[in-house]
């Protein structure tokens, strides 16, 4: 099948090359040439010749299957969604909205662009018109994608509908007039969480008569986040049927693995999964870009050091702007999409000063009023371009683009895949860029792009009966409604909840009575105190200190990092120093400053075993799982130039902070690395390089990001008494990713040594074993010592296991 258009993608990327030291022609000789395997170590390049774009792949248009509307679709829902150029649906959204309008809980995870929001406004629109008292909750997990899908109801929903927003941004004087008269409200987890669900007495007419549940992106509900959002999803539950109500689920996702088992997880309820997609899609044109050698710069071990990603990104934001080309450019952090935009801008200024406005950031922590402007000009089409942190994945509903840059992979296959599907909605053909970091993760994927185009997505990983998150949820359930023994067995999760919930009552925060469970009446209600997205530690604001001015908030958890005394935070392009950090009070003061140099933080970490879940012993090697407890510091920060070179580093004084965790780790016997060539002298430098690599690559095998991650390698344990690394979630309790990383050891330690080996550095760089994180300034690393002490454990593992 040809589309029209359908050179654009290639056309485009000449566009990028052509700002590059790269001759376009080379673009059909990468379009031939085949991919390596997975498994297989990349072809080098030529001597002398560094080529920044290793692989380019073009994604065939397909076609879309049709189906009939559903015989019980209302005549004038159908001449809605006709008006809309919806003549017919997709086989998926027929297939779909019959189960939910049939009372099945369906999950439907199909690509970007697919169309699911019809799935579940057909049955819910046809729901409240056969029942004009019949009401209906839509949940996002931001507040952008629940204001988009509103507004799609325009011209949609019929008369009598009243369809409203309920989220953090609605005046309180609106809020009365949706609790009393919306029938289909549209919220997010955090207003579910902090004010319906504590006040469900007031919003009883609503309950009672609770017929649909609707949760948008739901892969995005995972890890400690997930486990809270399936806690509160019971409770939601269990409070509708309080009054009499039994609402059906309908849950939308991005194409992950085994979503009805996921959906299951998180709903408590069995799931129907939807994941055959009908829809049509363009091609798209996919280039995998590692930036080239900075010549003659090395870092202060030595290292090469390449360009890094955002910058590269922001050159081709520009370039592809120039070319009138719609693009978005995704981020990984809020600082790096700042950086980005200016950068762009700036470029763009030099040589076509009227686009540089047209370019703008776009993330997570700007003020409402900010966020719905810059919403509005995206929908029409004034601005061009646009740097985003993932806060563009979901959300506003951008149709037309021509072009997604991704600077560093998203930490996810089924991230990658939602970002790259903004682009190609239109009948052209797209094109997507994915630009390296300097990282392992990032190396790895640009030089095996089969283990990224040819795998299939992961799972999501949650954990519900984390005692760290079941604790202050049930503890809000018990504040909602008395907690039974019912209630513990069927919704709560047996036996764990029991045991946390004897813990609360020892604790006095839960009173244990002959029927249940009971909250103390003791003024504020618990969920006040509970926060489901963060570190538990709350939000710190950022405030200019001579106007008093708020320009955006921080995860408690992360301020330390990110707002520590002396860092660069970028607000809207405009750089700030921090002068004051108060994690008591919750407060960052700064000052307008624009450095060119930027910030990072370097803290130290040790981790103590608690108790060992399981062990398995291989020969020399064992391998375990279990409790930890990580203790972290950030200690000092540097100051870097943009290309990397460390200026100085400044100590810091603030408070240590501890962690009860889990960890998956390894041990080795010393002579077993004695007879592999790893002295004593070298064994640090090796085992700390495996620590950093793996960490690096556990995305590939669990829906995480290495923040989320960390680490600990050492000559010699208190608790093992052997050389051993450890891997750790970030989250208290655990998220379910060191666990994973223990499902998944060999393949997972097999794709590091790989990713070691392979990487053309001598003596190690951030593209195989340095970290951008370590609290020890990447020192000491042994890049090779690291390759013998992953070919000893992965030579163990391939032992049968000891009894």
């Amino acid at each position: 099948m040809q589309v029209a258009g359908d050179r654009r993608g290639p056309d485009l990327l000449r566009r990028v090359l052509a700002g590059s030291d790269v001759e376009p022609s080379v673009v059909e000789e990468k379009l031939a040439a085949p991919l390596p395997d997975a498994g297989g170590a990349a072809p080098p390049p030529e001597p002398g010749v560094e080529d920044p774009l290793r692989h380019v792949v073009r994604i065939p248009p397909r076609e879309g299957r049709t189906a009939e509307w559903p015989s019980w679709t209302p005549p004038e829902l159908r001449a809605a969604f006709a008006a809309r150029g919806i003549e017919r649906p997709w086989a998926h959204q027929a297939e779909g909205a019959s189960l939910v309008h049939d009372g099945a809980d369906v999950v439907v995870a199909t690509g970007t662009a697919s169309g699911k929001s019809l799935v579940y406004q057909l049955p819910v629109l046809t729901g409240l018109l056969e029942d004009p008292r019949a009401t209906a909750l839509y949940l996002a997990p931001t507040k952008a994608l629940a204001a988009d899908q509103l507004r799609a109801l325009d011209g949609l929903a019929p008369e009598g509908v009243r369809p409203a927003s309920f989220d953090g941004d609605t005046p309180m004087e609106e809020r009365d007039w949706v609790r009393r008269h919306c029938r289909w409200m549209f919220s997010n987890p955090d207003m579910l969480h902090r004010s319906l669900l504590p006040r469900h007495g007031r919003w009883g007419t609503f309950l009672r008569r609770l017929r649909y549940v609707v949760v948008d992106e739901c892969h995005t509900y995972r890890g400690v986040f997930g486990s809270h959002v399936a806690l509160l999803l019971r409770r939601l539950l269990r409070v509708a049927a309080r009054y009499g109500a039994h609402p059906t689920v309908v849950l939308a996702s991005a194409t992950v693995a085994t979503p009805g088992e996921f959906a299951s997880r998180l709903t408590g309820r069995d799931v129907v999964a939807v994941t055959e997609d009908g829809s049509p899609h363009a091609g798209r044109t996919v280039a995998f870009w590692e930036p080239p050698l900075l010549t003659g710069i090395t870092d202060d071990g030595g290292a090469p050091v390449r360009r890094s990603a955002g910058g590269e990104a922001a050159r081709m934001l520009a370039d592809l702007v120039l070319e009138d080309a719609r693009t978005l450019a995704f981020v990984r952090s809020r600082h790096g999409a700042e950086l980005t935009a200016l950068s762009a801008r700036r470029r763009l200024a030099e040589v076509a000063p009227e686009l540089a406005d047209r370019i703008a950031s776009y993330r997570g922590g700007y003020l409402p009023e900010e966020r719905r402007a810059l919403e509005a000009s995206l929908m029409s089409g004034e601005l061009l371009g646009v740097a985003t942190t993932n806060a563009l994945e979901l959300g506003v509903d951008i149709s037309g683009l021509d072009a997604v840059v991704l600077a560093g992979f998203p930490g996810t296959r089924a991230s990658f895949w939602q970002q790259a599907g903004r682009a190609g909605r239109a009948s052209d053909e797209a094109l997507v860029v994915l630009v390296a970091r300097d990282d392992p993760l990032d190396t790895y994927l640009v030089h095996h792009p089969s283990s990224l185009l040819g795998a299939p997505v992961e799972s999501c990983v949650l954990n519900p009966v984390n005692p760290y998150v079941l604790a202050p949820q049930l503890a809000c359930a018990a504040a909602e409604l008395p907690l039974t023994e019912d209630d513990v067995a069927s919704v709560f999760g047996g036996a764990p909840a029991v045991e946390v919930l004897d813990a609360l009552v020892e604790e006095g925060v839960l009173r244990r009575r002959p029927h249940g469970w009971f909250w103390p009446d003791t003024g504020e209600a618990p969920a006040a105190q509970v926060d489901i997205r963060g570190s538990g530690l709350g939000q710190v604001a950022v405030v200019e200190a001579a106007t008093g001015r708020m320009l955006g908030t921080v995860d408690g958890g992360a301020a330390p990092g990110n707002v520590h005394p002396g860092a660069v935070y970028l607000h809207r392009g405009e750089g700030y120093i921090v002068d004051e950090l108060d994690l008591d009070q919750g407060l960052a003061l700064v000052h307008p400053e624009d450095p060119d140099w930027r910030t990072e933080a370097q803290s130290v970490s040790d981790v103590s075993v608690l108790a060992v879940r399981t062990a398995r012993r291989y020969g020399p090697v064992q391998v375990c799982f279990g409790d930890t407890t990580v203790t972290s510091q950030v200690v000092a920060y540097r100051r870097r130039t943009a290309e990397g070179t460390v200026l100085d580093q400044t100590p810091l004084d603030l408070p240590e902070q501890s962690l009860d965790t889990r960890s998956v780790w390894y041990t080795i016997d010393p002579e077993a690395l004695a007879a592999a060539g790893v002295d004593d002298a070298r064994l640090p430098g090796a085992l700390h390089a495996a620590e950093h690599a793996a960490i690096g690559l556990l995305p590939l095998f669990a829906i995480c990001d290495r923040w989320d991650i960390g680490g600990l390698s050492t000559a010699l344990h208190p608790d093992t008494g052997l050389p051993t690394v450890f891997v750790h979630d970030g989250h208290p309790g655990g998220a379910g990713l060191a666990e994973r990383g223990h499902e998944v050891l060999d393949r997972w330690l097999r794709a590091t040594r790989d990713a070691v080996r392979d990487c053309e550095c001598r003596t190690g760089c951030p593209s195989c074993v340095q970290s951008p994180k370590c609290g020890n300034g990447n020192n000491p690393l042994d890049k090779t010592g690291a390759v013998q002490v992953l070919d000893l454990v992965l030579a163990a593992l391939d032992r049968p296991e000891e009894p």
